[in-house]
């Protein structure tokens, strides 16, 4: 009859063995595909660099509305399941408000030489945005172009850059129906509550930055707790002057993951299920990420994104 060894010292050693492993272990993971077949993935250099138009919609469904593309720019080290909602919270605040039509979303990381404690290498951010996207989304879309760029890219270039690549290039998309006829997408930036606040501290942001931003794009803002965006306008300048090309969206279920703290219980070992998408916990721990890193305290109690 088989007789489990139960001697202390093995015990021990498999403890030994065991006490540092990731709190979330692959049996716990539903999700653990690849980006499907015919995805291209993004480049990790700029020669081989090509716009993403995977999901990107080529013609207007709805003959009164006209066509939007949203564009959200940040670290995202890692992206959230906040990260994730505030596109489709903004997907429905443009429905609900606007004479828009969504054709696409982006996610643009910032490039390495941001030099934010905490960023993860561009190459990891920009892959656990593609799986987040790939695996839970049917609309949004990575573009790895400004988290190429040797030098930090402002968000007005960025933008710049969206315009060139669904504007210039491709003429923007078909109205709709039948029509040969295209027409110009607007393009707008999704930001929290908390990087628009950002915009009001000295010498963060250009002015000319804030005109071309607001001005000629618009912004939409998703509120978070304890921010109140809509006195910010009010009170600044030149939001103010560009108010009617601002959306404020408000959470309805308030959601405030945080890309610091989840960084933050990944060193400390506690678990991060149901914060990030399981193909993007997967990936953290393939690669080590964030585990021997630190971080200023007063950044991690301060920090929202």
């Amino acid at each position: 009859m088989y007789t489990p060894n139960r001697s202390k010292p093995e015990r021990s050693e498999s403890f030994s063995q065991t006490a540092n492993l990731p709190r979330v272990h692959s049996f716990q993971i539903a999700d653990l595909e690849e980006v499907p077949h015919g995805i291209q993935r993004q480049s990790k250099n700029l020669k081989d660099y090509k716009f993403p138009t995977h999901r990107l919609r080529t013609r207007l469904e709805d003959p009164n509305k006209f066509p939007l593309v949203i564009v959200a720019c940040g670290s995202f080290s890692p992206i959230t399941y906040l990260h994730l909602r505030m596109f489709e919270m903004a997907l429905d605040a443009i429905r609900e408000q606007t004479r828009f039509e969504v054709i696409g979303g982006f996610y643009s990381p910032v490039s390495d030489n941001y030099r934010k404690q905490g960023l993860a290498p561009s190459s990891h951010r920009v892959r656990m945005c593609e799986l987040a996207c790939e695996r839970t989304s049917s609309w949004l879309m990575v573009d790895a172009w400004e988290s190429l760029q040797e030098k930090y890219t402002r968000t007005a270039l960025v933008l710049d850059h969206f315009n060139e690549e669904i504007n210039v290039k491709r003429g923007g998309v078909f109205k709709a129906g039948d029509s040969n006829e295209k027409i110009g997408a607007k393009i707008m930036l999704l930001a929290g509550g908390d990087l628009i606040e950002s915009m009001g501290e000295p010498n963060v942001w250009a002015d000319l930055d804030l005109h071309h931003i607001l001005g000629r794009y618009g912004c939409l803002i998703v509120e978070r707790t304890g921010s109140d965006v809509r006195s910010f306008l009010l009170s600044h300048d030149i939001m103010y002057e560009h108010r009617k090309n601002i959306l404020v969206i408000k959470q309805l279920i308030y959601n405030d993951i945080s890309s610091t703290k989840v960084r933050l219980f990944i060193r400390r070992g506690m678990s991060v299920q149901y914060l990030l998408p399981n193909s993007v916990i997967r990936y953290i721990q393939e690669h080590k990420l964030y585990v021997n890193e630190s971080e200023p305290v007063k950044q991690v109690m301060d920090s929202k994104d």
